[in-house]
């Protein structure tokens, strides 16, 4: 059902590009926009795509050109404020 998140790699010559997109409720948004922010990894959008779910949820895209270990600790440092337990 495109309910979950998605993350992208491709070597960059030394460096690692990365976008994909964090499916997240309310109470998620914020923590997971400063963890990537805090790890120089750039939200690009964030939206919904229904009107009446519950949970309400959220679709935050991300993008990123770093060094792979830069990368991997702001992506796992995202993934951490996710509460999986919260969804199910």
């Amino acid at each position: 059902m495109g309910l979950q998140t998605a993350l992208n790699f491709q070597d960059a010559g030394g460096k690692v590009a990365s976008t994909g997109d964090f499916v997240l409720i309310a109470s998620e948004v914020n923590v997971v926009i400063r963890a990537l922010h805090q790890h120089g990894i750039t939200v690009t959008a964030l939206h919904n795509h229904m009107l009446d779910d519950s949970p309400h949820l959220f679709f935050m895209h991300y993008w990123v050109l770093d060094d792979p270990a830069r990368v991997g600790e702001g992506l796992k440092a995202a993934l951490t404020e996710i509460n999986l337990k919260k969804q199910q």
